[in-house]
């Protein structure tokens, strides 16, 4: 049964800060303006943040066991740290040591309390979602809220599996947060097929099914990110995956205990996209970027760059806490516009933006299509894309679900203003754009990219960068 309703007192919850000697406190943030210039090339190393999908779920596993689960390379931007504060309120102990390592001693699965609070989760989508799934396992009730962008998103592709479940919601008119969600004492396995790829919602009914009795399968006809899947092994889950061809069955058996691990996050290729494309468009760049997870789910940007003529070669691949790793090398080059396959969409979903800055720097067209998850991100992205590119001179086209990049077969010509729309990626791929063009881009508001990529100018500045606050 849903039941809609209008409002839920918003509490914010606390998360230690880097130093761990004070709280930070998930809010709204002061607008702030950054322009950047055009550069002559980009030269150097670097190491991004840690993965946040991993991040996140190193924390609320952790969390599901009894012991202690070590994490280090934890991306500690603020979605990831509003996951923390989360699964502190459920009780578990998750704490930060000098030398940046994690430590989470968790409650055991379906072994949680029940928040004081409003689980306030900021602007992240992943941490919300997964977390939903965790609570329907507990025969209490949870309720969520998140910041202006977060509380235009729909949840209920997430509810509705979950109430299959056997959960309850209450909601705002529209899905939308803050909601509330409270367990059943008993809950049921399902067999759901995703009706369209989702890691998270993936993720939300498997870990769900870790409170169930009996088997939870997801069925996939696309491939999603599958650290979760792989995460969950990690922790000791009966995790098997049946991969048909046209169909791909994740099932996982319930009631059983995950024992705590040590984990080591990759850095994210999703946050190594910007540097990435921004190397590969300047002439006269050398990039190395070191540590970058590769996961076959996660690689579908490199791919396509390299279909443009990007040159990237991938060094000393390895496999660390059983995600595949490697150090990426970027060298400038000369870009074509192609035609990216709808179907590689799950495996680069995040990096479309700053695609399509590349696209307007390749020589020719560039189509992307098969994109309508785009339109419920941090913002609709695909809106978003169009709009930065066109007031900068690049002919684009928005179609329902994608876009068609008409490129500047080198420098475009910049000069505009890009709303962010309180979306990191939006803010972080136009930044790159001024890098690579003739006039430069202004930012409206660069705060939101704190939430995935902390530091982000300061690293783009060290490898020959420039910035002028506004």
């Amino acid at each position: 049964m849903v039941i809609t309703i209008g409002w839920f007192p918003r509490v914010a919850i606390h998360t230690r800060n880097r130093s761990m000697n004070s709280t930070h406190i998930t809010q709204n943030r002061t607008a702030s303006a950054l322009t950047a210039s055009p550069a002559r090339s980009l030269v150097g190393g670097l190491r991004v943040p840690g993965d946040k999908s991993i991040s996140h779920r190193a924390l609320i596993l952790g969390g599901l066991t009894v012991g202690e689960t070590t994490v280090s390379g934890l991306l500690e931007g603020e979605d990831v740290l509003a996951t923390a504060g989360a699964m502190r309120a459920y009780g578990a102990e998750v704490e930060r040591d000098s030398d940046g390592v994690w430590h989470i001693h968790g409650c055991g699965v379906s072994g949680l309390g029940e928040p004081a609070g409003v689980l306030d989760l900021g602007n992240s989508g992943t941490g919300v979602r997964l977390l939903m799934g965790v609570a329907v396992g507990h025969a209490f009730t949870s309720f969520f809220t998140g910041d202006e962008s977060l509380r235009s998103r729909p949840m209920d592709r997430i509810c509705h599996p979950l109430e299959a479940m056997g959960a309850t919601f209450l909601y705002r008119t529209g899905d939308r947060l803050p909601l509330a969600v409270t367990g059943p004492k008993s809950l049921r396995p399902i067999t759901y097929e995703l009706p369209v790829p989702s890691a998270q919602v993936k993720s939300a009914v498997l870990l769900a099914g870790l409170h169930a009795p009996g088997v939870t399968s997801v069925i996939e006809t696309a491939a999603t990110r599958d650290h979760s899947e792989r995460m969950l092994r990690g922790f000791g889950a009966d995790v098997t995956v049946e991969d048909g061809g046209d169909r791909r069955v994740i099932s996982l058996a319930g009631h059983q205990e995950l024992r705590p691990t040590t984990i080591h996050v990759p850095g994210d290729p999703s946050s190594a996209a910007f540097p990435v494309v921004a190397a590969a468009c300047l002439p006269g760049s050398s990039v190395r970027i070191d540590g970058v997870g590769a996961n076959p789910m996660r690689t579908g940007l490199i791919e396509t760059l390299r279909e443009m003529g990007a040159k990237i070669t991938l060094l000393n691949e390895r496999e660390e806490g059983g995600e595949p790793v490697a150090d990426l090398q970027i060298e400038g080059s000369e870009l074509r516009g192609i035609e990216v396959p709808p179907e590689r969409a799950p495996t680069m979903i995040d990096e479309y933006p700053v695609l399509a800055v590349a696209a307007a720097c390749a020589s020719g067209r560039t189509v992307m299509r098969g994109l309508a998850e785009l339109r419920v991100k941090e913002s609709d992205r695909l809106s978003a894309v169009a709009t930065g590119l066109a007031d900068n001179g690049v002919p684009v086209e928005e179609l329902e679900d994608g876009l068609i990049v008409t490129g500047c077969e080198g420098k475009p010509q910049g000069g505009g203003t890009v709303a962010a729309r309180l979306d990191h990626r939006i803010a972080m791929a136009f930044l790159v754009l001024g890098m690579i063009s003739r006039n430069g881009v202004t930012i409206d508001d660069v705060s939101p990219i704190e939430t995935s990529f902390p530091g982000f100018s300061d690293l783009m500045t060290n490898l020959g960068a420039e910035f002028q606050t506004q």
